[in-house]
């Protein structure tokens, strides 16, 4: 069965770069067709999906985020990993990493804020 946990800091300040990383249990992140994502939840308001990467290590990402967002992976760690640049109070939120069509993490609470 997969598992995956988020991980990373909890308070990131304003302009600087978020990251967290998913660490996937019980199957590997490199089998064909798993499509690996990150999903965020402002408090209060919907899921929105903000990328994911292949398990031939393809990117895709949302428009609105593309042009500060990068998610790769370590397959030795069974790892993939989201950053996100110049992070405002609006990027605050809960943060899921899932495998499409299958399980969730629990999120993980990331507040922007000096």
């Amino acid at each position: 069965q997969v598992r995956l946990q988020e991980s990373g800091p909890g308070l990131v300040k304003p302009s600087q770069t978020l990251s967290l990383t998913c660490t996937v249990s019980g199957g590997s992140i490199t089998t064909r067709y798993y499509y690996w994502t990150w999903i965020r939840q402002p408090l209060g308001k919907g899921l929105e999906w903000i990328g994911g990467i292949t398990w031939s290590g393809d990117t895709r990402y949302s428009p609105s985020l593309q042009s500060r967002t990068a998610i790769s992976r370590d397959a030795s760690k069974n790892q993939f990993t989201l950053q996100m640049n110049f992070v405002t109070p609006e990027d605050t939120a809960r943060y899921y990493c899932a495998e499409r069509g299958g399980p969730w993490g629990q999120g993980t609470q990331v507040t922007i804020s000096s």
